[in-house]
């Protein structure tokens, strides 16, 4: 069991602490810029998750053609990343509640920076796929320490919002590398192989990250602990010294760290078996988290960010329209997250994801509808104008519907919808079981569009339909509850 220091008020029932400290303390704005600045850093592995995930689709062409592998080996070369991501979330909730949130951040960033300079120089395909399951395990070690301490530092009033920059860094890595991925395509003469410095600029585009990583790591210096990790490593004085910096100088000191410690006091360290439930095998919240994260990659969104260049060329687009293309969709990602994170704090997550859904749905039929006009396989597949130009809308179309809700939404909800004694622990769990998800679209797209691009969507427009009922029956309102209230 986790022991904490005794107090009167600590000992007093959790429903009594709850009801009597108001969910948001928030001593004016002035304090809003340093939990800004707080959260952004945080972010920041977000931002190498997006970049690290889709920079690979601007690379897929150049491996293709350095290594002489077809598509099978392409497509493990690809996902065989997500398999480190779910080992990495896995292991994130462990290695924060040992370590602490912030030298987690310092542990991912110091691999990403490997992975980067590791992949730029690989002398063959099989270690380029190491060094994609090391960069892997850095995605899934920051798809779980970035929300998870955002909701422990944000007040609740901002929580919502604040989490969202989660989202928001993980488009903007992902714009910023088909940017670079279109750039140096670009100054390479159009061609992914094509040299720059005496280096092919796929093998650029994958080593660039080196950068941000760096980058990564030192904001990761610059900010606090999270208060309740501070707490429950008995580590009071500087957990206070946090939430003045965070929740303003006229906050209660001792009521919210009453109110966390009762919380805490009679829970031990998180274990897996906490996660077990005899009926039905996982705590039924556990298994919320891991359908939405199964719903929000069921629907093929990183069809888009890893294949999206594969996808249109597959259509009779050449290399450098489909690299432009890729950076359309993106652009589209991030102003649907913009629009995400102005709203999921003023009209809550549910209506957000159903909105999502519905709009998505309908994208994916469309596709699917445009897709099965192609005619002809591999380089002589073309589509007619008319088609191409309603696929192309539809994959807009379908990018803003998710990046608006699923993309946000999911991500928030991971962050607060779990109990405080598992939260680190169950989000981990959640993000393998999405990264495990990812994975398998992303293996399975290239064979699937070679047997029935047209099919393949109409799978995922299922997916759309059925999140549906899913996020009426299953997902509970977080909006402008306080976490501990989470149970």
């Amino acid at each position: 069991m986790l022991s904490v220091r005794p107090s009167a008020r600590a000992a007093e029932p959790r429903e009594r602490l709850l009801s009597t400290t108001p969910p948001t303390r928030w001593a004016g704005e002035a304090h809003l810029s340093h939990v800004v600045f707080i959260s952004a850093a945080a972010a920041m592995g977000g931002f190498l998750f997006g970049y690290d995930s889709a920079v690979i689709n601007g690379a897929v062409t150049g491996i293709q053609k350095h290594f002489g592998v077809g598509n099978g080996e392409t497509a493990f070369v690809v996902a065989i990343a997500l398999l480190g991501s779910a080992a990495g979330a896995v292991a994130a909730g462990r290695l924060a509640d040992h370590l602490g949130r912030v030298r987690t951040m310092l542990l991912a960033a110091v691999l990403f920076a490997i992975s980067g300079v590791g992949s730029m120089f690989p002398p063959n395909i099989g270690l380029l796929g190491f060094w994609r399951v090391v960069g892997g395990i850095a995605i899934g070690i920051a798809s779980v320490i970035a929300p998870t301490y955002i909701a422990e530092v944000a007040p609740t009033a901002y929580r919502g919002r604040l989490a969202s920059f989660q989202q928001l860094a993980i488009v903007l890595g992902i714009t910023v590398s088909q940017l670079a991925n279109w750039g140096l395509n670009q100054a390479a003469g159009g061609e992914s192989t094509g040299h720059l410095g005496g280096v092919q600029a796929w093998q650029w585009m994958l080593g660039v990250e080196a950068i941000p990583a760096i980058v990564y790591g030192l904001m990761a210096l610059a900010i606090p602990e999270s208060p309740r990790f501070l707490i429950a490593d008995h580590r009071e004085e500087e957990a206070r010294k946090v939430l003045t910096e965070v929740e303003g100088a006229g906050v209660d000191l001792d009521a919210r760290v009453a109110e966390i410690r009762a919380v805490l006091e009679s829970t031990h360290k998180p274990r897996p078996k906490d996660l077990l439930s005899g009926r039905f095998g996982l705590l039924p919240i556990v298994w919320v988290g891991i359908g939405a994260s199964v719903f929000q990659q069921f629907v093929g969104i990183n069809v888009i960010f890893y294949y999206s260049s594969f996808l249109w060329q597959s259509v009779g687009i050449d290399e450098s329209n489909s690299l432009l293309i890729s950076l359309s969709t993106s652009i589209i990602n991030v102003i649907g997250t913009v629009v995400a994170m102005a709203l999921v704090d003023r009209i809550g997550r549910k209506p957000l994801a159903l909105a999502g859904s519905a709009g998505m749905a309908l994208a994916l039929g469309t596709a699917a509808w445009a897709f099965s006009y192609r005619v002809g396989t591999g380089d002589t597949a073309t589509l007619a104008d008319t088609y191409a130009t309603a696929a192309l809308v539809a994959a807009h179309v379908f990018v803003f519907c998710f990046a608006f809700s699923w993309g946000v939404v999911v991500w928030v909800l991971l962050g607060e919808m779990f109990p405080n004694k598992i939260r680190a622990l169950a989000l981990s769990v959640a993000a393998s079981a999405q990264w495990i998800a990812n994975w398998a679209i992303t293996v399975s797209f290239p064979n699937l569009s070679d047997w029935n691009l047209s099919a393949t969507y109409v799978i995922y427009a299922v997916f759309a339909v059925l999140s549906i009922p899913f996020v009426a029956l299953c997902i509970r309102e977080t909006k402008g509850r306080a976490l501990e209230e989470m149970g």
